[in-house]
């Protein structure tokens, strides 16, 4: 079966890798185009691409899902099935209708929750037990299409979206394998998707921002979800600080005041609960722990981390 793949960040790149180490036949790669990242504005190539270039697959980088000289030559590859990892960009009808086996897309929750960008971030801020991996026939909506196959995990304390991203990557792999085997034998049925959806938007920088009046539980949950971007901040006077890793502990104090500034531990006060800060960054500084924080400052108890730049 002649396939082409749709996908862009490192998300996308098992599922790439596995259909490449099962055989597949992959026509051409669709990512995104290069960018620029960093102080010194090097170009940056999609990590969909790198493996691509690696493996000497033909490659795609449209700006724009309208441009012509794109949809002919995706149209004279004559694909019979397309392939949707993490791609960034909705796909218009016209290539939706371009295959006959249809458009299946691997996406990181247990449709129809979470549909959107950011699935992974979301279900770890919301406090979700359990997310996992849908494969679905796509349509003109919003992760609206049929499921094919879906897989449950559980998600761990100690998960960040950078662990939870791997993991789901890994099981999103092998989900599609099974997909496409079930396609081509005709054994595998889709079925329309039951329950209530809800949403998960795209996560941008000032997104972070970290409330203190929020519970012990909920900052838990929101710092683990905004790991490894946009990372949760807030400031200590005019110093903008990321919070990396903290734990919820029990106890009471007042939103965003220092309780505890001792030997190595930094515990803040939050609405229900205390949060202890175990990493943190100060901006332009490295990551450091709760101690190499304290004693680098003059950090007191009864000081407030601020949700803002204080003059």
């Amino acid at each position: 079966m002649s396939l082409v793949f749709f996908g862009t960040p490192l998300f996308a790149v098992p599922a790439l890798n596995a259909l490449l180490q099962a055989g597949e036949k992959i026509a051409a790669v669709v990512t995104q185009p290069d960018k620029k990242k960093g102080r010194g504005h090097q170009m940056s190539l999609p990590p969909v691409k790198e493996l691509a270039l690696k493996e000497g697959l033909r490659i795609f980088q449209p700006a724009s899902m309208k441009d012509s000289n794109f949809l002919n030559e995706l149209s004279l590859i004559r694909p019979e099935l397309i392939v949707v990892v993490a791609y960034g960009r909705i796909l218009p009808e016209s290539i939706l209708n371009l295959p006959p086996f249809g458009c299946i897309n691997i996406h990181a929750s247990l449709l129809p929750k979470y549909r959107g960008a950011a699935p992974i971030q979301w279900a770890i801020i919301n406090g979700e037990e359990f997310t996992g991996v849908t494969t679905m026939l796509m349509d003109k909506g919003l992760d609206t299409g049929d499921i094919l196959l879906e897989e449950k995990i559980r998600i761990r304390d100690e998960d960040t979206t950078e662990t939870l991203n791997r993991k789901l990557s890994g099981l999103g792999a092998s989900l599609l394998l099974n997909t496409i085997k079930g396609i081509k034998e005709g054994s595998l049925k889709s079925r329309p998707q039951a329950g209530e959806a809800s949403y998960a938007p795209v996560i941008k920088k000032e997104d972070g921002l970290l409330n203190w009046s929020k519970t012990a539980s909920e900052l838990f949950n929101f710092v683990r979800g905004m790991y490894p971007w946009p990372c949760a901040y807030c400031y200590l006077g005019k110093e903008r600080i990321k919070i990396i890793r903290v734990r919820a502990v029990d106890g009471q104090g007042k939103p965003g005041r220092i309780e505890r500034a001792l030997k190595d531990e930094l515990v803040v006060g939050t609405a229900k609960g205390l949060i202890s800060i175990v990493e943190l960054q100060p901006e332009g500084k490295k990551v450091m722990s709760a101690g190499e924080f304290i004693r680098g400052r003059n950090v007191r108890e009864g000081q407030y981390f601020d949700e803002k730049d204080m003059d």
